[in-house]
């Protein structure tokens, strides 16, 4: 639940499919994202989506109009990270980076191989434009779940890649984001700490 004393946060979903942008099925990735989102998130979240087909320079452009036009603080894609020939999210996300930050793919494959071996075939990466942060996420909602939260209940908890997000917002100069610790507990070193701007 928001709470309108934090400052609003504008969130970029992008969802790439050939079959559910030409309507051949419903599109399940955004749906996920936006309801894992206002769960995890205490700030009002203004939302720019996006359904497009695997093209790459489609894709790219996507981006670029999320992040420079509609001045989106954070960019999250689905699908299009396999090894299939029309699978090209990874390539459309790295052509618009200032910077790549190679840890959250890392992370992502390494709680998708908590379930599956076929993980490794994930292609995900994250990266900066700007003063936005990129990510590309699996295209299940369960796997988007996953390796947004990572797993609390396993032995030792493995920390899922949202964990990271805020912060990584606030070193590039973002609104300061505060998570509900019962669905995603951000994590900040002590002097990062501050009180939410409204």
């Amino acid at each position: 639940m928001f709470d309108a004393a934090f400052a609003t946060v504008r969130i970029g979903l992008v969802s790439v499919s050939d079959r559910a942008s030409s309507g051949v099925y419903e599109d399940k990735g955004i749906p996920a994202l936006k309801d894992w989102l206002s769960r995890a998130l205490r700030n009002p979240i203004n939302w720019e989506t996006r359904l497009i087909p695997d093209d790459e320079a489609g894709i790219s452009a996507a981006l670029r109009e999320l992040v420079d036009g509609a001045a989106c603080d954070l960019v999250l894609t689905t699908g299009g990270t396999g090894p299939a020939l029309r699978d090209v999210t990874p390539e459309a996300t790295l052509a618009v980076a200032t910077k790549v930050m190679p840890g959250f793919g890392e992370q992502m494959r390494a709680i998708s191989l908590n379930f599956v071996p076929t993980a490794i075939l994930s292609r995900q990466v994250a990266v900066v434009r700007g003063k936005a942060l990129i990510v590309n996420l699996p295209g299940q909602p369960k796997s988007i779940a996953e390796t947004l939260e990572g797993l609390p209940n396993a032995q030792p908890p493995v920390p899922g890649i949202f964990a990271a997000v805020p912060y990584c917002i606030d070193l590039i100069g973002g609104p300061y984001i505060e998570t509900d610790a019962a669905v995603c507990k951000a994590f900040r070193p002590k002097s990062a700490l501050r009180p939410a701007t409204p």
